[in-house]
C-alpha cells in the first residue's frame, strides 16, 4: 500500500505540535495513602514534524499510550516522551494528562467519610531538557471580608476554585498540593456533611473570610515555603454569589 504520510513535502514549513488530542485511557496514578489509584486520563500527544515530511504516524502515538497507561507518574513521564520521540522519529514530544483524582475526606465534626474529586494534570515537554509541570485544581469556600465588616448580619459566600501549578525537584504529593490550599480558604468543602458539620463550616469560613487576593497569597506563602518547589503559578476564580460576574486572582512566580 502507498505510504501517503511518509511522502516528502515541498512546501518547506515545519509543524511545531502535530498529533492527537482529547484521547480518553485508563491509567494508574501515585497515590499517598494507598500506593496507586485507578483513574481515567484525558491525553493530549504531540511531535514536531520537520519540514520535508509530509504527515505523521497518528497510530503510533496510541500504541506508545499503550505500554505506558499502567503507570503514569512524575518520574516516568520523561521515559514516555523518549518513546514517542523514538518511535515518532521526533526531535521534541509533548504530553499532556487530565484526570480526575479522588480522595476520601472525613466531614470535621460527625467524621462522616466520603469521596472528593480533584481535577489533576501533568504537563510536560522534552526537547534537549525535560520539563514537567503538575497542575492540581482544588474547590473551597470564601467569605467575603467586605461583606462580612459592613453587614448587620452575616456575609456573602461562595465557591471559589483553585487553580495551583507547580515545577518541582522532588516529588510533591498532590494531597499535600490539596492541604496547602485548603488551609488558605475559608473553608474547605465536603461531599457529605451533617448538621454538626454544616454549623461547623459556616461559622468557621465566617471567622476566616478571604477576597481572592488572600487566598491567592496564603497559598503561595506555602508554596514559597517548600524546598521542593521551585516555580509556581497559583490562580483563584470565585464564582460571586452577589455579582454577575467571577472574581479572580493569579501569582506566578518568575
Amino acid at each position: 500500500m502507498r505510504d501517503v504520510q511518509n511522502e516528502k513535502d515541498k512546501r518547506n514549513i515545519k509543524i511545531n505540535m502535530v498529533g492527537i488530542k482529547s484521547i480518553e485511557y485508563p491509567i494508574v496514578v501515585l497515590d499517598r495513602k494507598f500506593g496507586t489509584q485507578q483513574t481515567i486520563g484525558k491525553f493530549d500527544l504531540f511531535v514536531d514534524l520537520p519540514k520535508d515530511f509530509r504527515g505523521t504516524h497518528m497510530s503510533r502515538f496510541v500504541e506508545v499510550l499503550e505500554r505506558h497507561h499502567r503507570k503514569i507518574t512524575p518520574r516516568n513521564m520523561e521515559s514516555i516522551l523518549d518513546d514517542m520521540k523514538e518511535s515518532l522519529k521526533a526531535d521534541v514530544a509533548h504530553i499532556k494528562v487530565e484526570f480526575p483524582y479522588f480522595i476520601r475526606k472525613n466531614a470535621p465534626v460527625s467524621g462522616s467519610e466520603s469521596f472528593s474529586s480533584f481535577g489533576c494534570s501533568f504537563n510536560t515537554m522534552k526537547d534537549g531538557a525535560f520539563d514537567f509541570i503538575l497542575g492540581v485544581k482544588v474547590p473551597v469556600m470564601t467569605v467575603c471580608p467586605c461583606s462580612k465588616e459592613i453587614s448587620d448580619r452575616g456575609a456573602h459566600n461562595q465557591r471559589a476554585e483553585v487553580f495551583a501549578s507547580v515545577r518541582m525537584n522532588s516529588l510533591v504529593w498532590i494531597e499535600e498540593i490539596i492541604e496547602f490550599v485548603e488551609k488558605s480558604s475559608s473553608a474547605p468543602i465536603y461531599s457529605l456533611l451533617k448538621r454538626e458539620d454544616e454549623k461547623y463550616i459556616t461559622e468557621h469560613s465566617y471567622d476566616n473570610p478571604r477576597f481572592v487576593e488572600d487566598l491567592s497569597r496564603e497559598v503561595v506563602l506555602f508554596l514559597q515555603e517548600d524546598d521542593r518547589i521551585n516555580w509556581y503559578r497559583v490562580e483563584v476564580i470565585s464564582q460571586e454569589s452577589i455579582h454577575n460576574h467571577e472574581a479572580y486572582a493569579c501569582i506566578e512566580k518568575e
